[in-house]
């Protein structure tokens, strides 16, 4: 899954693609490059961020998913509210990735009403208060468990299960061990739920605080988690640089089905 951020505030690439036409053309080359799938966003969800209105939220993202999805790009729309989500679906997108689980009122019957994929994704608290103070007593268990209850209310709703990606929200109200954690366990995450696991580990902070890397210089550290990631089980990865994730996917690949042969 490769990211495009529509947005000037975004962490690692805020700013770049708020024009269609430059968004466009990165949403191409990052498909052209090899992602399966192009994940298109107009509010940032970086720790601290304030929420964009719907209306421009909107205006960032729409031509955007209108103009990849008519090249027949895969296009995921990366939002929190149900009228993007059925404005995106509208104009092409054929997977819903939130970050609030679709826990917005309204949004589960958005989900419901299209056969869109859906990513559900943990989040301790708001991007606004996600990272004051995150407390688990046992991190992995209590992901596990909110993904699996948001699993339930999603078929419950109407959501077929065959639909439902989780993913289990790296630095999204975690601290630097809840984040390795959960990269250490995801084998265990996966064999709970039973669904595709999307790993989101591309640039993020606690990369730099392993390493000392600013954010535009930590390609290395997230292809060493990308791997060890794929070798645990993860199913997708969302990342900046496809091409060189990629690269790291497939090796892991490789020695994951020679160790299980």
């Amino acid at each position: 899954m490769g990211v495009l951020n529509c947005t000037p505030d975004s962490f690692s690439d805020g700013g770049r693609y708020v024009q269609p036409e430059k968004a466009v053309a990165h949403g191409l080359a990052l498909w052209r490059a090899g992602a399966a799938i192009v994940d298109v966003g107009g509010e940032s969800t970086r720790p601290g961020a304030a929420p964009v209105p719907v209306e421009e939220e909107l205006a960032r993202v729409i031509p955007v998913v209108e103009a990849l999805a008519a090249q027949g790009v895969f296009v995921s729309i990366d939002t929190q509210k149900p009228e993007v989500m059925a404005k995106a679906v509208e104009a092409g997108a054929r997977m819903i990735n939130d970050v609030n689980a679709l826990r917005a009122p309204g949004a589960l019957e958005v989900a419901a009403s299209c056969d869109a994929d859906v990513v559900l994704m943990h989040m301790q608290g708001t991007p606004q208060t996600m990272q004051k103070n995150p407390h688990y007593d046992d991190v992995v268990d209590e992901v596990t468990r909110f993904l699996e209850a948001r699993m339930e209310t999603c078929v419950q709703a109407g959501i077929e299960e065959a639909r439902l990606i989780v993913d289990p929200g790296i630095g999204f109200g975690k601290r630097l061990e809840h984040n390795l954690a959960l990269i250490a366990h995801l084998d265990r995450i996966r064999a709970r739920l039973g669904r595709p696991l999307l790993l989101g580990v591309s640039r993020k902070s606690m990369l730099g605080m392993l390493t000392d890397a600013p954010v535009h210089d930590r390609e290395f550290e997230t292809a060493a988690v990308d791997a060890i990631g794929v070798w645990l089980g993860a199913d997708g990865l969302r990342v900046h640089d496809v091409r060189a994730q990629a690269k790291a996917a497939r090796v892991a690949a490789a020695l994951a089905d020679a160790r299980r042969d």
